[in-house]
């Protein structure tokens, strides 16, 4: 059968590998603008939001103590919600918060922070309401990590086109014991992570969004002619969203910069897909000057403008870090500030600015340098933690006599509690497999999903191999973890197989694809007990410590 002159002048191929028409690029952009069942969709997206939601929120305020780095964070954001700048506790301080005590906790003198201040006020909103307490340094990581689940949700079926496949994906990030844990604690890692994903489910809704309208110019089954540049889309309200969530990113944790590059790398090569898809000749270099220099100001300006605005609480107190930086060892320019000091709302808001910048030279060095010499117990390489080579100890509670605390430990045994950051082994196991795959098919295959995976892992994971001669921890990787779950779902889909498929081969696919839930569910009820503080007997603690390296 011949095909029709009109159909044959789409871009490419002109069938799949099925022998299936392919359809042109117009056709392809309004079959992905449609929704076919966005009630059932959003009904199942908020019942597993909210599955998470009760996972993380239960019991949260206990262990009533600052666990690991929470000693920082919970009282900086304290220091945040009532001085505007971090200053440093007086002696004992987390005895006097623990016992209920939460006024005259500060020195007066500032606190150098290492890190950007978005997370911390993130948490001071906790606080706020909750008060100076376990549960309300918590509760805000928990809120954050909820909705990382339904993000993932949306994005998993934007990706994959599949209501299934979405609730999948949620259901892997809902049962992984790392992005619970987090979710449980006033750490920064959940934010960044949260951002991360936000702004790259952003890009993906903006790709969509790039090809509807280009679709709206070109007529259905034809393209444009080989001198047009296509239509100029300035105006990109889902870019400037990625942009600002980019913003947000960074101003909780500096490690959102790699990929912030490179999937702005990414987003000019989709940008001109979209071109060529519609006939433009030449595409990458006139996509690079009518859309990536356009997208500097939403991926460049804007995320600048949202992280500089993160800090203005220290931008208010610039000049209470002045005095007190002069006289240590970062400088010689803390000095030259209060020798010449601003006046006037601009002469100060540019003094503030710079240092700022001074401030942030200051924290760098401490990074780079003041870090190498350190070491931790529960440091880890990160070569391995897609493998969960050295999970982190959060907290323990040892020696628990038999009786007390309900331990019914064997005579000549004990109990203990233990809140330990380790992943899902099923999760990240199956995942760094689909991992792998995700590479192969990228490659072979062209599919611009498959990159998504590859970019998002290789640009949240492989930059910490250069920071290996410090102390770093494998609970850095839940940045990695939404990538991951992407990865994973796309070969679960790739399992279930397509819908066309004999049923025999759909019953095959959905037994393994359940196989993997039901292997996910059940290790997240195993390990449930060491994430979240239950007691339990040596010997149960014993059978989940599967590796030397965990203990």
């Amino acid at each position: 059968m011949s095909i029709p002159a009109r159909l044959d002048r789409t871009v490419g191929l002109s069938r799949t590998a099925d022998g299936d028409l392919v359809p042109s690029a117009a056709t392809r952009a309004r079959l992905r603008a449609t929704d076919q069942d966005p009630v059932i969709a959003w009904v199942a997206t908020v019942a597993v939001t909210l599955l998470a939601a009760f996972l993380r929120l239960w019991d949260l305020g206990r262990p009533k103590a600052f666990l690991f780095d929470e000693t920082y964070y919970a009282k900086d954001a304290w220091s945040l919600l009532h001085n505007g700048y971090a200053q440093n506790y007086v002696d004992k301080a987390n005895d006097q918060i623990l016992a209920g005590h939460t006024s005259g906790l500060w020195n007066g003198t500032p606190e150098m922070v290492v890190h950007p201040e978005l997370g911390k006020w993130l948490i001071a909103l906790g606080e706020s309401v909750f008060g100076m307490t376990p549960f309300g340094w918590r509760i805000a990581s928990a809120i954050v990590g909820s909705l990382m689940v339904l993000v993932m949700i949306r994005l998993a079926r934007r990706v994959t086109r599949s209501t299934l496949l979405g609730v999948v994906a949620g259901l892997l990030m809902c049962f992984d014991g790392l992005q619970l844990v987090l979710s449980r604690l006033a750490l920064l890692d959940v934010f960044v992570a949260f951002f991360v994903l936000c702004a790259v489910s952003c890009m993906v809704a903006d790709r969509d969004w790039v090809r509807a309208r280009m679709a709206r110019v070109v007529p259905t089954g034809s393209q444009l002619g080989p001198p047009s540049w296509g239509p100029l889309l300035l105006w990109r309200p889902w870019r400037l969203a990625t942009g600002i969530c980019w913003g947000l990113a960074v101003g909780t944790k500096w490690s959102a910069l790699y990929p912030l590059a490179a999937f702005g790398l990414l987003m000019w090569v989709w940008d001109a897909g979209a071109r060529r898809s519609f006939g433009v000749r030449r595409a990458l270099l006139k996509s690079a000057i009518v859309d990536a220099l356009p997208a500097l100001a939403y991926v460049v300006l804007v995320p600048l403008l949202v992280y500089v605005a993160t800090w203005t609480g220290w931008l208010l107190h610039a000049d209470v870090y002045e005095k007190s930086l002069s006289n240590t060892q970062y400088g010689p320019y803390w000095g030259s500030y209060l020798a010449h000091d601003a006046h006037g709302f601009f002469p100060e808001l540019w003094q503030s600015l710079r240092s700022l910048w001074h401030y942030h030279h200051d924290v760098y060095a401490f990074h780079t340098g003041f870090l190498n010499t350190s070491t931790h117990v529960y440091q880890s390489d990160p070569w391995g933690w897609l493998v969960l080579n050295r999970p982190v100890g959060v907290d323990a509670q040892l020696d628990i006599a038999p009786g007390d605390q309900g331990c019914a430990a064997a005579a000549g045994s004990t109990c203990l509690r233990q809140v330990l950051l380790l992943g899902n082994p099923v999760v990240w196991w199956f995942g760094t497999l689909a991992a792998l795959w995700a590479v192969v098919a990228w490659v072979a295959r062209r599919d611009w999903r498959y990159g998504l995976v590859t970019v998002g892992i290789a640009t949240t994971w492989l930059p910490w191999l250069r920071y290996d001669d410090r102390p770093i921890f494998s609970y850095y990787a839940v940045t990695i973890l939404p990538f991951v779950v992407l990865g994973a779902t796309l070969l679960l889909g790739e399992l279930l197989g397509r819908h066309d498929a004999s049923a025999l081969r759909r019953k095959v696919g959905a037994g393994l694809v359940g196989g993997v839930l039901v292997a996910v569910m059940l290790a997240f009820a195993w390990f449930w007990p060491i994430w979240t503080d239950q007691l339990v007997t040596n010997r149960e603690w014993l059978e989940r410590m599967w590796f030397k390296r965990w203990i």
